[in-house]
């Protein structure tokens, strides 16, 4: 399907500001300098986004791929499930200037609170919504505790990326994804030791992953 005009001068523009952005800092970077470097006019930039702070939320949803639409995984393996939503990776072209761009993201974020709040929650939401319905599901199927505390399980399943993210950045591709192993060990925790007290009260249901 050909791409409108529309969507080309979309894609223009925020590849030119990511550029922009990631090569001067954002506070730097200013409309007209994205419109002169996409070739796009500014009143054309200002019908896609309301302002500089709404393009950078578009660009960096880009550069993370947060504007694919991702679909709610449910194989019938709630371990596999968390497993394959803890290992989801932004896409790779964008690695270098990702890496660029984040300083400036992050002090832009400490200095403008209300965008920091909102890009929190654009990126952890997703993530966190999609671990709540697999251990809903896991719940409801009887093969997680039924009094399981969902934030703390959410918080136990997401430290370890974020504790990769932030202190391990350097290391990250010499290092195993830690995604995997912090779903086997939260398995591991509840519901391979639910099924060991439900066999030590001797009541013969185990817990399947079906």
């Amino acid at each position: 399907m050909a791409r409108t005009r529309s969507s080309e001068a979309h894609d223009k523009v925020l590849r030119a500001a990511l550029e922009l952005f990631a090569e001067r800092g954002i506070d730097a970077t200013s409309m007209d300098a994205i419109a002169k470097a996409s070739g796009v006019s500014k009143a054309t930039i200002y019908n896609h986004w309301t302002d500089k702070e709404a393009l950078l939320m578009g660009v960096m949803a880009l550069i993370h791929g947060l504007d694919r639409e991702r679909e709610d995984v449910d194989t019938g393996d709630i371990r596999s499930d968390l497993t394959t939503v803890l290992t989801r990776r932004p896409p790779d072209e964008f690695d270098e200037v990702r890496n660029r761009l984040m300083p400036s993201m992050i002090a832009y974020s400490a200095t403008h609170h209300e965008f920091g709040m909102a890009w929190r929650r654009r990126v952890m939401e997703p993530p966190r919504n999609s671990i709540l319905r697999i251990l809903q599901r896991g719940i409801e199927r009887e093969l997680l505790p039924a009094d399981l505390d969902l934030e703390v399980a959410v918080s136990l399943l997401l430290g370890p990326m974020l504790y990769t993210h932030i202190f391990q950045r350097e290391r990250l591709a010499k290092v195993p994804d830690i995604g995997p192993q912090a779903a086997a060990a939260f398995w591991r925790a509840h519901a391979e030791a639910r099924g060991a007290h439900l066999k030590a009260a001797g009541i013969s249901k185990a817990p399947k992953d079906k």
